[in-house]
C-alpha cells in the first residue's frame, strides 16, 4: 500500500506548521519510532524518533523555521525545497538559507527518514530523490 502523494505532501506541511510553533510533540506525530535524521554537514544522524524529538528543543539556536517553498514527489519520497530562518540563541543573530529536506515514507504513512541538504548541494538531493 502506497499513500497519496497530497498525503505525503499534507504531513510535511503539518511537521514543519507544528515544528514552527514550537509544538515538537505534534511534529513527531507521523514518525516511526526507528527514523533516521541527517543532518547538514559532518553531525552525526540522529537516530529514533526519540533522538529526532529532543534535537528540536532549542539550544545554540533560540529559534528556527522551516517555510516549503516547493515540493516534488515520486514514489515515497518527497523532496522539499524550503527556506530556513535561524536566531542565534544569545548572539541574537539572524541567518537565512536555502536548503532541501529529502522525507521517504513507509507504507503505513509514517516518516522513516528525513535527510537535510544545504543550498549548494541540490546535485546530491536530486541524486538521492532519484535513487531507489
Amino acid at each position: 500500500m502506497s499513500i497519496p502523494e497530497e498525503e505525503m505532501i499534507g504531513r510535511v506541511r503539518h511537521t514543519c506548521e507544528a515544528f514552527n510553533r514550537g509544538d515538537f510533540d505534534s511534529a513527531m506525530e507521523g514518525a516511526h519510532p526507528e527514523m533516521v535524521f541527517t543532518r547538514v554537514g559532518v553531525q552525526s544522524d540522529l537516530k529514533g524518533a526519540e533522538a529526532v524529538r529532543a534535537w528540536m528543543e532549542p539550544d545554540a539556536f533560540e529559534s528556527m523555521r522551516l517555510e516549503p517553498v516547493e515540493f516534488r514527489v515520486a514514489g515515497n519520497k518527497v523532496l522539499v525545497r524550503q527556506l530556513t530562518t535561524m536566531r542565534g540563541a544569545g548572539s541574537g543573530i539572524e541567518m537565512e538559507s536555502d536548503t532541501w529536506g529529502l522525507w521517504t515514507f513507509d507504507e503505513d504513512g509514517r516518516v522513516t527518514s528525513v535527510e537535510t541538504f544545504l543550498q549548494h548541494e541540490e546535485d546530491q538531493a536530486i541524486r538521492a530523490f532519484g535513487a531507489e
